[in-house]
């Protein structure tokens, strides 16, 4: 205990300093961030609490002596002493081997310090060209479906159309789908005769054990065989992982006039854009969450006639209402129940536009004037939605990125091709893809802050400058394993990959801290700095491993679980997995190293100053 101490409390400080920065964190990150690390910090304190006092007790309790020169195997079963002494001879030979390569770094330091600048700019390399994304995609279950019909179509074709897909998806993808919800009338976009959307679940996963029934893949599958069907529009999507955050996966566009071009050359810039990202290899599924505009009729009113006839504005706008709309006139009582009434022109004198000419509006006077008499009509088009996003007008549209691209790729193709558009012509994020936006912008802040404060809290526990500099030099051989790992398996550098790389990080500290701590006890001792050094990374490399071992199995379920909740748990897992392969297999090597140079730099200051 005397010799472990320091190192568990080292241990634990580091860790509980890499995630509590992320406490603090503002936004819906914030609040993913803030789970986790309330969570590891409570544990991980709570586990040194355990090795400080539990566990000591319990060695003492039901450990027993045994005699000198005995061999592990002779107390175990006797089937299995031939398998441990195996394990006994090979673990010795490689902790030899090891002993004789950390022996060889510290006799050629140039050169072994060339390996790790190609280290750290492969993985600086790496970083930087990993796609990104804020959240992987999940398979919850469920699928949306939206259904756009030309301008015009009434509620009876949308309904038809509608009926159609929900006759596909229980005859071609009844293995995968459980039933399905359909509303004609109302759409993501708004409410319009020719806008629909169906809700899909999906079976429960467990039935759902193949690739090609995933939720992902029977969405493609889906809107590719519904792109058949004539006059109609239909996506089929997942929602997004978090579904505060919006209702479509991918990304959330919002097209801005912000030089006040006006609602012509706004449908207009939206037209060339889609355009645009229809020839864009990044980009699918790009369609706008807004409503065409439609035809209007509009009326101009003369209202100098108007007022010669002695006609008030809002009788003309009552009139008007009242025959084509409705209008409330008041309540009687029939059979003990009281009924409202409301006046409405009749049927067939309300379907056209000449039938205008048939209304007469009353005056001041109390005289009947013909409608015909101050006012005319002409066709025009029009939006029947306006809409603003930050006080700008707007036009919301909605898209994925291709297959085998992430989600930061098409936001950043969606960048590009706003630059051609003409001036004045603007851009937002909104839902996810500006939580993507904020959460890429603070994860270097994140990273930096979590390093600073590993280091403040080795100074206070060394009570030196110089040795928390030999711990964080290891930093990049973690980050490189959880790098490697994740593009290896196609995944995105999201807010769980930042997560795990945060974990990797305080893993790797910890596999340096065990090196350096027993290193620089053997100096307090007497003994010189390299033969402490060989020391100390010869007594630890067992508990490394077998600690590294450990935690590598642990989170290996996380990085090979299916079904709900798989996307995050592959992320995590991954990086984490990743990551602790390369802090134990390159840590063990080069953090002797970097703690030889750092003493043989800093330690001779400091033992002249004392000198002095």
């Amino acid at each position: 205990m005397e010799q472990i101490t320091s190192a568990l409390i080292g241990i634990g400080l580091v860790l509980s300093a890499v995630f509590g920065p992320m406490a603090f964190f503002p936004g819906s990150t914030g609040v993913i961030y803030r789970q986790f690390s309330v969570t590891i910090i409570a544990s991980m304190l709570l586990s040194v609490l355990v090795a400080l006092i539990l566990t000591p007790v319990l060695c003492a309790s039901l450990l027993k002596p045994v005699p000198a020169g005995h061999e592990p195997a002779e107390n175990a079963i006797f089937f299995l002493r031939p398998f441990f002494r195996w394990f006994d001879r090979a673990f010795f030979r490689t902790r030899d081997l090891y002993v004789r390569l950390v022996g060889h770094s510290l006799a050629k330091k140039l050169r072994y310090l060339l390996v790790f600048l190609v280290i750290v700019a492969a993985m600086g390399y790496l970083y930087l060209g990993m796609p990104t994304a804020y959240l992987p995609d999940e398979d919850q279950g469920t699928m949306l479906a939206q259904v756009f019909m030309p301008t015009g179509a009434t509620l009876e074709q949308t309904a038809k159309v509608i009926k159609q897909i929900e006759r596909y998806f229980k005859e071609e993808e009844g293995e995968a789908v459980e039933s399905t919800m359909t509303i004609s009338g109302i759409g993501f976009s708004g409410r319009a005769q020719n806008n629909g959307m169906l809700f899909i679940k999906m079976k429960d996963w467990d039935l759902r054990d193949r690739d090609d029934l995933k939720a992902k893949a029977v969405a493609a599958r889906a809107t590719r065989a519904l792109s058949s069907i004539r006059n109609a529009m239909v996506f089929v999507f997942p929602p997004p992982a978090v579904t505060e955050l919006g209702m479509s996966k991918g990304f959330d566009f919002q097209l801005l006039d912000r030089g006040g071009l006006g609602h012509q050359s706004l449908m207009e810039a939206q037209y060339q854009l889609l355009d645009l990202a229809a020839h864009d290899q990044r980009l699918t599924a790009v369609r706008p969450n807004s409503m065409a505009d439609v035809p209007e009729y509009r009326i101009d009113v003369d209202w100098e006639k108007a007022g010669a006839l002695k006609v008030p504005i809002t009788a003309i706008h009552h009139t008007i209402a009242a025959s084509f709309g409705s209008a409330y006139v008041n309540d009687f009582i029939q059979g003990g129940r009281v009924k409202r009434v409301f006046v409405q022109a009749d049927a067939p004198n309300r379907m056209l536009p000449g039938d205008l000419e048939k209304i007469h509006v009353r005056n001041t006077a109390g005289l009947m004037v013909p409608f015909s008499s101050f006012a005319s009509g002409r066709w025009t088009s029009g939006s029947p939605r306006l809409a603003r996003f930050n006080g700008f007008p707007s036009i919301n549209i909605w898209g994925e990125p291709a297959p085998g691209l992430s989600s930061g790729e098409a936001m950043q193709a969606m960048e590009e091709a706003v630059e051609k558009l003409p001036k004045g012509t603007g851009f937002d994020w909104t839902g996810l893809s500006f939580q993507e936006r904020m959460s890429s912008s603070q994860a270097p802040l994140l990273y930096a802050f979590s390093i600073f404060v590993i280091f403040l809290c080795l100074a206070a526990l060394y009570e030196s400058w110089t040795i928390p500099i030999s711990v964080l030099l290891v930093l990049p051989l973690g980050v490189i394993g959880g790098i490697i790992a994740s593009s290896w398996r196609g995944l995105a550098n999201d807010v769980y990959f930042q997560i795990g790389l945060l974990t990797t990080l305080g893993l790797t500290t910890k596999n340096a801290i065990l090196i350096v701590q027993f290193a620089k006890g053997g100096i307090e001792k007497g003994m010189g700095l390299v033969e402490a050094t060989l020391e100390g990374a010869k007594l630890r490399f067992r508990p490394i491993i077998m600690t590294s071992l450990a935690f590598g199995f642990g989170v290996l379920p996380l990085a090979l679980t299916t079904g709900a909740g798989a996307g995050a748990q592959n992320a995590i897992g991954t990086s984490v997995l990743g990551g602790m392969v390369t802090a134990t297999v390159l840590v063990v090597v080069f953090s002797p190293l970097f703690y030889v140079l750092i003493e043989k730099l800093f330690g001779r200051n400091r033992k002249r100053k004392a000198a002095d």
